[in-house]
């Protein structure tokens, strides 16, 4: 059985991942949404176990000590982490999966199982942009919004490290060339060569 693919997507608070994210995933088949755990408040909407599972400060630094995080991160002042149990026993099942998570955690995830993930980046237009997003969401307190800012700059610097960069700047486009990715990913050569024996034009006889 082929192994699935981790395709870790990132970018900064505001630049509209999971918008991009959920609408690349609802014309694909074969995959499924990796459902982080969060310290911080639900938003408007969210619902606990399909957008994050929402846990206190106790339960995720006992979840840390049993060494259940693939990888966790401190971001706009909550705690985020990513199951590993859960990741592990999907690939391995030949799922691909798609995780939503800050560019910390991303470059964390990438350290530990580098042979399976793919790092995609989704940037604004310009820092501008993603400022004017932000505040026109509404959804953060002054002093949230300051450290989502001043996070984004350290962020957008990290761009390089990654596999793949999308701006989303026409959100119809950026949703097209997160399926290309996707799509792109699922028949590389590196990835499928254990399985082309199966193929007629692989078993050429010598004249």
């Amino acid at each position: 059985m082929t192994k699935g693919i981790l395709y870790v997507v990132s970018g900064p608070s505001g630049v509209g991942k999971s918008s991009i994210i959920k609408s690349a995933m609802s014309k694909l088949e074969g995959f499924s949404f990796s459902v982080s755990y969060t310290t911080r408040p639900p938003r408007p909407g969210e619902v606990n176990g399909k957008d994050y599972f929402f846990v206190d400060e106790k339960t995720f630094n006992k979840m840390i000590e049993n060494d259940e995080f693939l990888e966790y991160a401190k971001v706009h002042g909550h705690m985020y982490g990513t199951s590993k149990k859960y990741i592990k026993e999907k690939i391995n099942e030949g799922m691909n999966i798609v995780l939503d998570i800050d560019v910390q955690g991303a470059l964390n995830v990438v350290k530990k199982m580098p042979k399976e993930t793919v790092l995609i980046f989704i940037a604004p237009p310009s820092y501008s942009e993603l400022k004017k997003r932000l505040m026109n969401r509404g959804t953060e307190k002054k002093e949230d919004l300051i450290i989502r800012l001043n996070d984004a700059k350290w962020e957008l610097s990290k761009i390089n490290e990654f596999d793949y960069l999308i701006v989303n700047e026409e959100l119809k486009e950026a949703i097209n060339q997160l399926i290309s990715i996707f799509i792109a990913e699922q028949i590389k050569t590196e990835r499928v060569t254990e399985h082309l024996g199966r193929y007629s034009f692989f078993k050429i006889e010598e004249e």
